[in-house]
């Protein structure tokens, strides 16, 4: 005789095995899905973009025109085994530059180069040479070097000005950041004539600040402008982990373009000077006791412009006491309230230019004009 509960024990059977199937199904499903996808998958169109933005298309032309131009610096140095006596050539670092001319020259940074014993430049094409040092100048942070380019020669960048500029201008960044070939950042005017005191205790001036993204490798790359000319080279970054946090610093390009020349002529920048000394502590503290801010001249060198223009030194008086001399107060109509600044200023000039200075004499304001000559006369 069939128990009455078999119905209930089927049926649940019945449940039982629905539930195992569907759970089954479930967890195949996707493997089954992608089979007979698979089976007939194709390559999805393509959607029409249409052309590029009209800034786009400029920051692209500014890139295929300047990067023929830019150049990846990297330098050797030789050292000595003090055992064996035999010298080595090590890899001492790497950087970017730039063609200044049709004559092979190459400008970059100073510390690019500094304590480097060889330097290899390689061309965007390729092609590698051995640079010859032209000339440096540490207070610029400014080197040039010059390669033999026997044919196909790759153009100049195109130079522009930097005494025009405004905060909020494009610019763009060319250069080889951790030996990455040429690469492109953009990025904005941050600041103007920002100051920066290097680790040899060189002080820059008159530094562009930018947001582009500068990193170790871009040093001596070319900045640019919206209209692709070089406004300035990319020399620092301000950084406490040593990568890019926003804040990089470029030579300006008016700077570059007056010391530049001097380094392929001569070798070696040379400081326009009015030919006087002072003592940055000693002028402090008269200028301050005067309340007359400006440089005390302490000496008057013999056969300077400073002597020619009649310029009076500090003496010392019958009594002991010190008689203050000319307290320089303005360079053309610049202010200047440290030895440090009047450096700076006298760096805008070249030798054999004639400035304006204003002076204080013995309570009274006067102007004389120099003609700018060589340090030491």
């Amino acid at each position: 005789m069939q128990s009455p509960r078999d119905p209930y024990l089927a049926r649940l059977r019945w449940l039982t095995w629905t539930f195992v199937l569907l759970f089954v199904l479930w967890q195949f499903l996707p493997l089954v899905q992608h089979w007979l996808i698979g089976m007939t998958a194709e390559p999805r169109p393509v959607t029409a973009r249409g052309d590029l933005a009209a800034d786009e298309q400029a920051t692209i032309a500014i890139f295929e025109r300047a990067s023929p131009s830019v150049v990846f610096i990297t330098t050797r140095q030789r050292v000595v085994d003090l055992w064996t006596r035999n010298v080595f050539s090590v890899p001492r670092g790497t950087g970017s530059g730039f063609v200044w001319d049709d004559l092979g020259h190459i400008v970059t940074n100073h510390h690019v180069i500094a304590g480097a014993s060889e330097a290899l430049v390689r061309l965007n094409d390729g092609r590698s040479y051995r640079a010859v040092l032209v000339g440096s100048s540490p207070a610029h942070d400014l080197a040039v070097l010059r390669i033999d380019v026997k044919f196909d020669r790759p153009p100049p960048v195109p130079i522009g000005t930097s005494h025009d500029l405004k905060v909020g201008q494009k610019v763009f960044a060319i250069g080889n950041p951790f030996g990455l070939d040429y690469t492109l950042t953009g990025g904005l005017v941050s600041a103007l004539d920002r100051s920066l005191t290097e680790e040899n205790g060189a002080r820059i001036e008159h530094l562009i600040q930018t947001d582009a993204a500068i990193n170790p490798g871009n040093s001596g790359g070319p900045l640019l402008d919206s209209a692709g000319r070089l406004i300035g080279i990319n020399t620092a970054i301000y950084s406490p982990s040593g990568a890019y946090a926003g804040i990089g610093f470029a030579v300006p390009v008016d700077t570059v373009n007056r010391v530049v020349p001097e380094l392929i002529a001569r070798g070696r920048y040379i400081r326009p000077s009015l030919g006087i000394r002072s003592d940055q502590r000693l002028s402090r503290l008269v200028t301050e006791q005067l309340e007359v801010p400006g440089v005390l001249v302490l000496e008057v060198t013999p056969g300077s412009p400073a002597e020619q223009a009649g310029l009076r030194g500090t003496r010392i008086g019958p009594n002991g006491e010190l008689v203050p001399g000319d307290i320089l107060l303005a360079l053309d109509d610049r202010p200047l309230d440290s030895i440090d600044t009047l450096q700076s200023r006298l760096s805008d000039y070249r030798l054999g230019d004639r400035v304006r200075l204003t002076l204080w004499r013995n309570g009274e304001v006067h102007e004389v004009e120099v003609v700018l000559d060589q340090d030491g006369g």
